[in-house]
């Protein structure tokens, strides 16, 4: 990779840098989903609905939950069984589809190529065997602490900004709502607004390339 990284980077580890050490191999994607469970199966799988080639890896920090009681955060039983239901459906969705899941591989930081933040330059995912070029970044309920030092590092601190700034930037956050615990129809209808965005990011950028040449 030749162009250099931002050098305000959050890093998840102090020995991240010796880690994402720059001889290790680049590959390039058009987005990579961060986290894992129901919101980045079905973020994934929506992507490849969308047309959209992804790669899905885990967070450096995952979540950790405990099953929670019949009525945390208001989810009934019913409600998760549902949701169940909904991840063995994602589930052979994927393994129907070999969509690119890669659960032992966790994103350890994250940088954009260039020193400035223009919409056609790539994040890059670093991981523990490589580093992933991708124009979007989808993160998870389990990647939030991730996303909020990104968006640390690149100036967006509030909530406002947050809400107005982070598509620009080509970041995404499914699986995260006004309750704990999302439902299982908002994460649905999170991961297609987030599919159908990125996707049109593709065609602009296709488009762009095209009269550049012309």
């Amino acid at each position: 990779m030749s162009a250099a990284p931002v050098t305000t980077t959050p890093r998840a580890t102090a020995s991240s840098s010796a880690i994402t050490a720059p001889d290790l191999p680049a590959e390039a994607t058009t987005a990579v989903v961060i986290g894992s469970g129901f919101s980045a199966l079905a973020v994934a799988a929506e992507l490849n609905r969308q047309g959209v080639k992804a790669i899905m890896v885990d967070s450096f920090c995952p979540v950790k939950q405990s099953s929670p009681p019949p009525t945390t955060g208001g989810i009934s039983l019913d409600a998760l069984s549902e949701r169940s239901e909904v991840v063995r459906l994602l589930e052979n969705y994927a393994r129907r589809h070999d969509l690119d899941i890669r659960p032992e591989t966790q994103a350890l930081e994250l940088t954009r190529a260039g020193h400035t933040l223009p919409a056609d330059h790539p994040w890059l995912i670093h991981t523990a065997t490589g580093v992933l070029n991708a124009h979007s970044v989808v993160f998870t309920r389990a990647a939030l602490i991730q996303l909020r030092h990104v968006l640390h590092s690149v100036g967006v601190t509030t909530a406002a900004d947050m809400r107005t700034g982070m598509h620009a930037l080509g970041l995404y956050l499914v699986g995260v709502g006004d309750l704990a615990i999302p439902t299982t129809a908002e994460i649905l209808h999170q991961a297609k607004r987030a599919g159908q965005s990125i996707a049109a990011r593709v065609v602009s950028r296709e488009v762009s390339s095209a009269l550049a040449l012309a």
